[in-house]
């Protein structure tokens, strides 16, 4: 399904960059549905969403997926620094005004989950329903070493059977069951050809803030202080989970085998959020790409839910 490239700017002027899948299926005299807004995961673009983006729209609602900064379209940030949350969350509400959208409903993977929680904290009224995709207010250390392990780091490669092989490697243990087939156009997500070799579709230094965490947990360490730390998330995001539970329908997916949102956090979140509806998709680890029939029955029928 074809989409059109929608450009807005930060509230400091920096392009960004969105795909937009328009409804279809629509008549003149039909009340228009809520948009969805799709928010990627960490070193992701809006390519994730390029498969399920136009499932959504078939059901009659308009779709934005996002490139946040430093992917994909959008504009690399001068200052790392900026890469956070907070931040992205903030271009949020750019698009929002941009795009003329009072209020929408929000999928959010990995990242893109903890940019929608974010968002409770700057314009609760503008979310109407949400779907985290395998994350969550608390994050496994073990998912979140091995993602910084990575981010950031090799970049180029000259032959396109040496980016498959990398995006095979990165993400192999998340998805055991994928073909050759299936790594060809997961590669094809990830990366973009320049000057005759292939790029990944990330500004390396989305992972300063990352490494800025990791120094200050391990000078924190050093001297005496708490241990720990999440160099990916805020400490405490549960309040902001709450808040984003609070009289709004709400959707947990989780990879079965995730070593980013463990059973044991996937349960403390439903304790802590009652109604909040939950679908596993099993063999598959973090994250999934919501086309999965678990993901994809979940999804429809939250959004058979919203407005």
């Amino acid at each position: 399904m074809s989409f059109t490239d929608f450009f807005w700017t930060s509230h400091e002027g920096l392009p960004l960059h969105a795909r937009d899948y328009a409804p279809m299926g629509v008549s003149g005299g039909e009340t228009q549905k809520l948009p969805v807004i799709c928010i990627h995961g960490l070193t992701r673009n809006a390519r994730d969403f390029e498969n399920q983006a136009p499932r959504i729209a078939a059901t009659g609602r308009r779709v934005l997926a996002v490139d946040v900064r430093g992917r994909g379209l959008s504009a690399r940030d001068p200052n790392p620094m900026n890469y956070h949350p907070g931040t992205y969350a903030a271009d949020i509400v750019s698009l929002l005004q941009a795009a003329g959208i009072d209020k929408a409903v929000f999928v959010g993977t990995s990242m893109g989950g903890l940019i929608t929680m974010v968002l409770t904290s700057l314009k609760p009224e503008a979310i109407a329903a949400a779907v985290l995709n395998d994350v969550g207010p608390e994050l496994s250390p073990v998912g979140l070493a091995r993602i910084a392990g990575y981010t950031g780091m090799a970049s180029r490669f000259e032959t396109w059977d040496d980016a498959v092989a990398y995006a095979k490697a990165i993400n192999e243990a998340a998805f055991p069951a994928y073909s050759a087939e299936d790594w060809d156009a997961f590669a094809r997500c990830l990366f973009d050809e320049a000057d005759g070799g292939y790029v990944l579709a990330y500004d390396p230094d989305i992972s300063a803030p990352i490494k800025a965490a990791a120094e200050a947990a391990a000078k924190s360490q050093a001297e005496g202080g708490p241990k720990g730390g999440q160099a990916l998330a805020p400490p405490d995001m549960y309040p902001l989970f709450r808040a984003l539970a609070k009289d709004r329908p709400l959707l947990l997916v989780r990879g079965g085998i995730s070593d980013l949102i463990d059973p044991a956090i996937a349960e403390r979140m439903r304790a802590a959020a009652p109604h909040m509806a939950y679908a596993e998709v099993p063999g598959v680890g973090h994250a999934p790409m919501l086309t999965e029939p678990e993901a994809w029955a979940a999804i429809e029928n939250l959004l058979r839910e919203a407005p």
